[in-house]
């Protein structure tokens, strides 16, 4: 099959909250359209949950592990349209695991894009009580029902840990592909047990290259974080390591909302963080601007992580990030040559980040031309599209 002709089925459940995988789903897709491949989305939206009428929602947990409207739709569009390809980014709550079987009933691949840890912990996170977890996969899944892991509530985590164990046993799993973002993201997929190393691809993200964000040379005394202001984010890591540093400290600029904004307000008033700016809700495109003007990034990440878009973005200004030595994150920086790392808990460490950091813009940039430029990632894609092809064809 030439790669220029791909017919490729997108297939994402959109979540009610908007989130860096909405973002993944349309830059691949845009990318995939402007090189001429036929590309359809499929999606479902979990904001249809509040019109749901009452036997629905009884029913949603038996949907959730497998949707005949699902089922019944994506065999319809793969026969009408000769589908290649099928590309699953996100199937809960609406779409469920039904996209796999029917695909599979087509005879047509089924790519697992991997952005969280789903297929390994309920809550998607790896991590309960302040601290990384990793007991469902080292024990069973039961822990998090225990646990009440997904959105506090034991029924809510049943009905995730139940969507796991059925197709396990089904052994759906084992005849998927899956793009990792990161080797750490392979190798804990490995973990679960079901899924071998060639059905594994590992390829980063990307973003929607912009000409109109020049390498800025000169850069302000200032760096910036951009996400979410709750734990997982560390936040409270980052305002610690400014309130040492004290009225020595350089600019830092917070754009995001979230569940620890009041704390974060209160903290940078009661320490006189002067130098500190709490920003708010910030569009993609002004922190983007603003990346490009500062001397780094900060990613004082508690967690895992998927693969945080922010920090693409930030290469692709030539931007270096200073995040923390854990996950995905940890993965992805590398001393020196994109940014630096510190142990997560070490606000001294962060402290001496940033009073050493010496990353040069042009270095910062010319890693991100090497390993996330879209003409790259395209063809990263298309071959991973390819080898899927080419295997189910030779188990028909």
């Amino acid at each position: 099959m030439n790669k220029e002709n791909y017919r490729i089925l997108v297939v994402h459940n959109y979540y009610k909250i908007p989130g860096g995988e909405d973002t993944v789903v349309q830059n691949e897709m845009k990318m995939l359209e402007d090189a001429g491949h036929y590309v359809m989305l499929y999606a479902r939206h979990n904001s249809e949950l509040e019109q749901m009428s009452k036997i629905g929602k009884l029913c949603l947990p038996l949907t959730t592990i497998f949707s005949v409207r699902t089922y019944r739709d994506i065999k319809k569009i793969i026969r009408e349209n000769k589908i290649d390809v099928v590309h699953v980014h996100n199937t809960l709550n609406l779409i469920s695991p039904a996209v796999y079987y029917a695909a599979l009933r087509c005879k047509v691949p089924v790519i697992q894009t991997i952005h969280n840890f789903r297929l390994l912990c309920p809550a998607a996170t790896c991590y309960r009580d302040g601290k990384i977890c990793e007991d469902c996969i080292e024990k069973n899944l039961g822990c998090a029902v225990k646990h009440s892991c997904y959105r506090n509530s034991k029924i809510e985590t049943l009905a995730c840990v139940m969507v796991l164990r059925i197709h396990r046993i089904a052994g759906i799993y084992k005849k998927l592909f899956y793009i990792c973002l990161t080797e750490f993201n392979k190798q804990m997929l490995l973990k679960q047990g079901q899924i071998k190393p060639t059905q594994i691809f590992v390829k980063p993200n990307t973003v929607v290259e912009n000409p109109t964000y020049p390498i800025v040379k000169k850069r302000k005394d200032q760096f910036v974080f951009a996400g979410r202001l709750d734990e997982l984010k560390g936040i409270e890591i980052l305002l610690e390591a400014w309130k040492k540093m004290g009225n020595t400290a350089p600019t830092l600029i917070v754009c995001g909302t979230g569940p620890k904004e009041t704390w974060v307000r209160k903290f940078v008033k009661e320490n006189h963080l002067m130098q500190v700016e709490l920003r708010g809700f910030v569009s993609q495109d002004a922190v983007k601007e603003i990346m490009a003007e500062s001397k780094g990034m900060i990613l004082p990440t508690q967690w895992y992580e998927g693969f945080p878009m922010s920090i693409v973005e930030a290469f692709s200004v030539g931007t270096p990030v200073i995040g923390s030595d854990i996950g995905n994150v940890g993965s992805i920086i590398v001393n020196g040559v994109n940014g630096q790392k510190f142990t997560p808990s070490s606000s001294d460490e962060l402290v001496e980040c940033v009073r050493n950091m010496n990353v040069s813009n042009d270095s910062v940039f010319r890693y991100y031309s090497e390993n996330y430029a879209q003409e790259i990632n395209l063809d990263q894609l298309c071959e991973i599209y390819e080898k899927a092809i080419i295997g189910i064809g030779n188990k028909k």
